[in-house]
């Protein structure tokens, strides 16, 4: 009996630290890493519409890549209310498109693919051709013809926003953070099993007390 409470003790300290450790960690990690918010505007549409909840990584500017879509702020020229575009241009990349609803936009005298338009229009807005400063990215919504971005700003850094704007960027797909809960709940299932195991080791010890003070054998 003695052998098993040792074996139950041993288990309990392992499992309990371990599964607090793991559940807080991936706690912390999803509160502090990401965020839920709503589509405000249809801006983003047809890939978001109004209404639509979306998962935000919290990520700095400097990890964003082209095609992200990122929250943003910029108290200049929305008030400081957060809103969603998406990354057309990197620092150095020079974007460009001939002005009208029609004819694809060029990245680095290139026609950029962009299938998240879905058919719609690729500029629906005013000409522009602009070499993005280091350090900044050139934003646009997916709705071309109802979108307020860095095409409607050319005199300000050519339309550009500075990286650290960057709030986030929207989440299409949830398998990092569903690890993340699943290493949560795997933590939990061990800090309940380390528990289980100290209550189930107490319990051992208490009757192995009492076999021995009644005179009984007690198993090593």
């Amino acid at each position: 009996m003695k052998r098993r409470t040792r074996r139950l003790r041993v288990a309990a300290w392992l499992l309990g630290p371990l599964g607090v450790v793991v559940l807080v960690g991936a706690a912390g990690w999803l509160a502090t890493g990401y965020r839920g918010v709503t589509a405000a505007g249809g801006s983003m549409e047809p890939t978001y519409s109004i209404g639509a909840r979306l998962l935000i990584e919290r990520v700095d500017g400097d990890e964003v890549r082209r095609g992200d879509v990122v929250l943003l702020s910029m108290p200049s020229r929305y008030g400081g209310r957060p809103v969603l575009q998406r990354v057309v241009g990197l620092g150095g990349d020079r974007v460009a498109h001939a002005g009208g609803p029609t004819g694809p936009t060029r990245l680095n005298g290139r026609e950029l693919a962009e299938p998240y338009l879905r058919g719609g229009e690729a500029n629906g807005g005013p000409a522009y051709d602009v070499r993005v400063p280091p350090g900044r990215l050139f934003l646009m919504g997916d709705q071309r013809g109802d979108s307020n971005d860095s095409r409607y700003f050319p005199s300000d850094h050519a339309g550009s926003v500075p990286l650290g704007a960057v709030q986030g960027r929207v989440v299409d797909s949830p398998v990092r953070p569903l690890v993340i809960a699943g290493a949560g709940v795997a933590g939990l299932g061990s800090a309940i099993g380390g528990l289980a195991c100290g209550v189930a080791a107490r319990q051992a010890r208490r009757r192995d007390e009492a076999m021995r003070l009644a005179g009984w054998p007690v198993q090593e």
